[in-house]
C-alpha cells in the first residue's frame, strides 16, 4: 500500500516536472508566433561582419586610403599657414621673443590637439567607422538608453554594427553612470543640447572656412586693391557653391595630389626661409618660452590664443571624415605629411619675421621667393577651394546625419556618389550657405575679422569632443580612471583658455558662429521636440488588434485588390491615423503593410536585416507590420527599388514563418508522442489528460484557414512526408496572392498630421508648436517629396494631433 501511494506520488511528481517541461517550449512557441518586438525575423538572421575592420587592411590598402585622405581632410587645417600670423600679431610683434613665444604656441598645439588628442584618442571613438559628433552620440545612445525618441527594441542590439561589449573590471563604475543618465531626463536633454550645439558650430563651419580660406588665398593679389581680392574671392565662392551639385566625386581624385603640392610647397617655403633668415627659431620648441610670454604680455598674451588658435583649424575634419578612411591611415598621413610640413612652414615663416617684422599683416606671400610666387598663388587658390570643399561637404553629411535622427527638418538629400554612400548634397541648404557665405565675405571684408569668428566655432567643437570622449571613456571603454582625469583636465583646461581668449573678442565678429548656432539650435531643438511629442501621442493612442479586427471585418468595409503602404513612424503597433484612412475611403487593399521608416543610431545596416515583419492578427486577412532599419549613413534609394525590395523581404518572411509552422507542429506532435507512451506505460491518466489539453492549446492556427486544414489532415495520417508538404502548400498559396496583389498595383498612404499643442498648454508651449514647429513645417518638404513617393500612386488623409 505504501508502495502504491508512494509510486503514484512519484508519478505525480514527474507528470508535474513533464508538465512544466511542455509549458516551457509552449512558451517559446509562443514566443516563436506571437512577437511584438520583432524578434522572429531578427533571431534567423547570421550576424556575421558586413564591414571589413580597419585593423585587417593591408598595408597597400593603408597607405593608398593615407594620400587619399591628404586631399579630403587636411584641406583645412593646411591653408591655416595663410592667416594665423596676421591674425595673432594684428597690433605688430614688439619683442622677438614674443615671435619665439608665439610660435612655440603653434607647435605644441599642433602636437597636442590634432596630434596627441584627435589622431592617437579621438579617432579611437568612432562608431563602426563613422566620426564626428553625431557619431559619438550614436555611440552613446546604443550603449545607454539616452535617446529622447521612445522606439528602442532589443533585436536592434543584435545588428551587425551595434557591438556591445562585455563587462569588464571598470562595469560596476559605468554602470552606475549609465544608471544616472538613463534616468535623469536633464542629463539626457543636456547631452542632446551640446551635440546638436557642437553640429550647429560644425554647419556654421560651412560657412566661415570658405570665407576665411578663399579670402586668404586670394589675399596674394593685394596690389588691385581690397574691393577686387573681395570681388573675387565672392566670384569664386559662388562658382564653388554652383559646382556641388556634381558632387565630390568626380573631382575627388584630383585633391590629394593637389593638397600634397600644396605641402610640398609649404614644406620648400620653410626650409628656404630657415636656411635664408636662420635656424635660431627652432628654439622655440623649448615650452619656456611660452612661460616667459605670458609673463610679459599678460592679458594681451591671453588675447593673442585667439590667433594662435587658428593653426588647428580643421582638426575635427580628421574625425568627421573618418568615415572614407581608416583609423591607421589617417595617423599615417598626419604624422607623415601633414605635421611636418604644417612646422616646418610655421617655423620657416618665423624666421622670415625675424628679419621683417614690418611684413606681419601679409607674411605667407612676403616669404615667398619670387620665382616662386605665382605657381604658389594658384596652388593656395585650389587648396583653399579644396578646404572649402570639405567642409561644405561635411556640413552636408551633418545635416544628413540630422534628419535620420529625428533633429532636422525634412529637406531633400542627394548622393552625389554610387561608390561613397556619404557623399551628399543638399540643394536648399547648399544655397543658404553660399548666400551666407557671400554675406560674411562682403561684410568682413578680412581673413582678422573672419578669424575672430571662426576660433570660436572650432574651440567649442574641440572642447565639446572633448566632454563626450570622456563620458565614452567612462560608460564604454571603461578607461582607468587616472587616465580619464588626465584626458578630461588637461586638454578640458587648454581648450577652455584658448575659448576664454576667442570669446574675448564676441563684439568684434566673435557672436557670428554664436548667431549661426543659436539660429541652427533653435530649429533643430524645436523640430525635435515636436517630433518626440508627436511619437509619444501615436504610442499613447495606437490602434487595437481587437479594434483592426473589427474595422476590416466589418462588411462596408471593401477589400481591393492592390498592396497599400502606410507610412508611420510608430514602431510598437498600429498608428491612430489608420482609422482615419478607412472611415474616409471606406477600402483597405488586399494586402496591407504598416510601415515603419526607423532610424538607428549606427552608421550602417546590412541588406539583410533591414526589414522586420509580423502579421497583424487575424492573419487571413493579410495585414503586417514592417519596420524598416536605416543607419544614419543609410539611404532608401529610389521607390522602386525600395519596393521590390520590401515585397521580397515579405515573401520571404511569409515563407519562413510557415517552415516555422512546420517545425513547431513536428516538434509538437514528437514530444506529444513520447509523452503519451510513457504516460501508457505508467497508467498515468494526468499525463494523458495534460497532453491533450497541450496539444488543443498550441495548435491554434498561425496560418491560413486552408493550409490549417490541410495540416491537419495530414497528421491525422501520422505521414511525416505529409506533415513536411501541407505548409509549402499553404505558402505556395500565400505568396501567389501577394504576387496578384503586387500585380494589381501598389498604392502609398500617407498621414498628414496637423499638430497642436492641447488647449491647457502653457503659452510657451503653444508659441512653440503651433506657430513656430507649423511655420518650419510648411517651409520644409513634406514626407512624400523627401522619400520620391510617385504622385499618382499617393493617398493622404488629415488628422490633428493635440499634444
Amino acid at each position: 500500500m505504501a508502495e502504491n501511494v508512494e509510486r503514484a506520488e512519484d508519478m505525480e511528481i514527474t507528470a508535474e516536472a513533464d508538465k512544466s517541461r511542455l509549458k516551457d517550449r509552449k512558451f517559446s512557441w509562443a514566443k516563436l508566433r506571437r512577437v511584438d518586438s520583432l524578434n522572429l525575423e531578427a533571431g534567423r538572421l547570421s550576424f556575421s561582419k558586413t564591414k571589413t575592420t580597419h585593423s585587417k587592411l593591408d598595408w597597400a590598402t593603408t597607405l593608398s586610403l593615407a594620400f587619399q585622405s591628404i586631399g579630403v581632410i587636411y584641406g583645412d587645417i593646411g591653408t591655416s599657414p595663410l592667416y594665423v600670423y596676421a591674425s595673432t600679431f594684428t597690433d605688430g610683434i614688439g619683442h622677438e621673443d614674443n615671435l619665439i613665444a608665439v610660435l612655440s604656441l603653434i607647435i605644441y598645439s599642433i602636437i597636442l590637439v590634432p596630434f596627441f588628442k584627435y589622431a592617437f584618442i579621438v579617432l579611437r571613438a568612432n562608431d563602426n567607422g563613422e566620426g564626428g559628433t553625431f557619431a559619438l552620440y550614436s555611440l552613446l545612445c546604443r550603449h545607454v538608453n539616452v535617446s529622447l525618441v521612445p522606439n528602442q527594441q532589443p533585436e536592434d542590439r543584435e545588428l551587425s554594427n551595434y557591438q556591445l561589449d562585455t563587462p569588464s573590471n571598470q562595469f560596476k563604475r559605468a554602470y552606475k553612470i549609465r544608471g544616472k543618465l538613463e534616468n535623469n531626463a536633464l542629463a539626457k536633454h543636456s547631452l542632446f543640447v551640446i551635440t546638436i550645439l557642437a553640429t550647429s558650430m560644425v554647419i556654421g563651419d560651412g560657412v566661415l572656412t570658405p570665407s576665411i580660406s578663399v579670402l586668404s588665398a586670394v589675399g596674394g593679389i593685394k596690389s588691385l586693391g581690397q574691393d577686387a581680392v573681395v570681388g573675387i574671392s565672392v566670384a569664386i565662392l559662388i562658382l564653388l557653391f554652383c559646382a556641388q551639385r556634381f558632387g565630390t566625386d568626380k573631382v575627388g581624385y584630383s585633391f590629394a595630389p593637389i593638397v600634397c603640392l600644396w605641402f610640398a610647397f609649404l614644406s620648400g617655403i620653410g626650409f628656404y626661409n630657415l636656411f635664408t633668415y636662420g635656424w635660431g627659431v627652432l628654439r622655440a620648441f623649448n615650452p619656456l618660452y611660452i612661460v616667459d610670454y605670458f609673463r610679459r604680455r599678460g592679458k594681451d598674451g591671453w588675447v593673442s590664443l585667439g590667433g594662435v588658435v587658428l593653426c588647428i583649424t580643421g582638426t575635427e575634419a580628421m574625425f568627421a571624415d573618418l568615415g572614407h578612411f581608416s583609423v591607421r591611415s589617417v595617423q599615417m598621413s598626419f604624422s607623415a605629411i601633414t605635421l611636418p610640413s604644417l612646422l616646418i612652414a610655421y617655423s620657416g615663416q618665423a624666421a622670415y619675421l625675424t628679419q621683417h617684422p614690418e611684413n606681419v599683416g601679409d607674411t605667407f606671400y612676403k616669404s615667398i621667393p619670387d620665382p616662386l610666387y605665382w605657381p604658389t598663388f594658384v596652388v593656395a587658390v585650389a587648396a583653399a577651394i579644396i578646404a572649402s570643399q570639405a567642409m561644405i561637404s561635411g556640413a552636408f553629411s551633418i545635416i544628413s546625419q540630422s534628419l535620420a535622427l529625428g533633429c532636422f527638418p525634412r529637406v531633400k538629400v542627394v548622393h552625389t556618389s554610387a561608390k561613397y554612400e556619404g557623399q551628399v548634397y543638399i540643394p536648399d541648404i547648399n544655397y543658404m550657405l553660399m548666400i551666407a557665405c557671400v554675406i560674411v565675405t562682403v561684410g568682413f571684408r578680412t581673413t582678422e575679422k573672419i578669424g575672430h569668428a571662426y576660433g570660436i566655432a572650432v574651440v567649442a567643437v574641440m572642447l565639446i569632443t572633448t566632454c563626450i570622449v570622456t563620458l565614452i571613456m567612462l560608460v564604454i571603454w571603461k578607461t582607468n580612471i587616472l587616465w580619464i582625469i588626465l584626458f578630461c583636465v588637461f586638454f578640458g583646461t587648454v581648450e577652455s583658455v584658448y575659448l576664454s581668449s576667442v570669446l574675448y573678442k564676441f563684439i568684434q565678429g566673435g557672436y557670428l558662429p554664436l548667431a549661426f548656432s543659436l539660429v541652427l539650435m533653435t530649429i533643430m531643438g524645436i523640430w525635435h521636440y515636436v517630433h518626440v511629442k508627436r511619437y509619444e501621442f501615436e504610442l499613447k493612442n495606437k490602434v487595437s488588434n481587437e479594434y483592426v479586427k473589427q474595422l476590416v471585418e466589418d462588411p462596408r468595409i471593401n477589400r481591393v485588390p492592390g498592396i497599400g503602404l502606410l507610412y508611420s513612424e510608430l514602431v510598437q503597433g498600429i498608428p491612430p491615423i489608420f482609422p482615419h484612412f478607412i472611415s474616409s475611403i471606406p477600402s483597405i487593399p488586399s494586402v496591407l503593410v504598416f510601415v515603419s521608416i526607423k532610424k538607428l543610431p549606427i552608421s550602417k545596416v546590412a541588406s539583410e536585416e533591414q526589414f522586420l515583419f509580423r502579421h497583424v492578427e487575424p492573419r487571413e486577412h493579410r495585414m503586417f507590420r514592417c519596420v524598416v532599419r536605416y543607419g544614419y549613413n543609410d539611404s532608401m534609394g529610389t521607390p522602386d527599388a525600395f519596393e521590390q525590395q520590401l515585397i521580397e523581404k515579405l515573401k520571404e518572411f511569409i515563407r519562413h514563418e510557415y517552415y516555422i509552422a512546420e517545425g513547431e507542429r513536428e516538434a509538437i506532435e514528437q514530444t506529444a508522442a513520447l509523452v503519451q507512451n510513457q504516460g501508457k506505460e505508467k497508467g498515468n491518466s494526468k499525463r494523458a489528460v495534460f497532453v491533450e489539453e497541450t496539444l488543443n492549446q498550441i495548435s491554434q492556427p498561425r496560418t491560413s484557414s486552408a493550409s490549417i486544414q490541410s495540416f491537419n489532415a495530414a497528421r491525422s495520417t501520422n505521414s511525416s512526408s505529409r506533415i513536411v508538404s501541407a505548409p509549402i502548400a499553404g505558402a505556395k498559396e500565400e505568396l501567389q496572392f501577394v504576387e496578384k496583389a503586387k500585380d494589381a498595383g501598389v498604392i502609398y498612404l500617407i498621414g498628414e498630421a496637423e499638430v497642436m499643442a492641447e488647449p491647457n498648454s502653457s503659452f510657451m508651449k503653444k508659441m512653440i508648436v503651433d506657430y513656430a514647429y507649423n511655420f518650419i513645417r510648411r517651409n520644409f518638404r513634406q514626407g512624400e517629396k523627401v522619400m520620391m513617393i510617385p504622385q499618382s500612386r499617393l493617398l493622404r488623409v488629415g488628422m490633428t494631433y493635440e499634444i
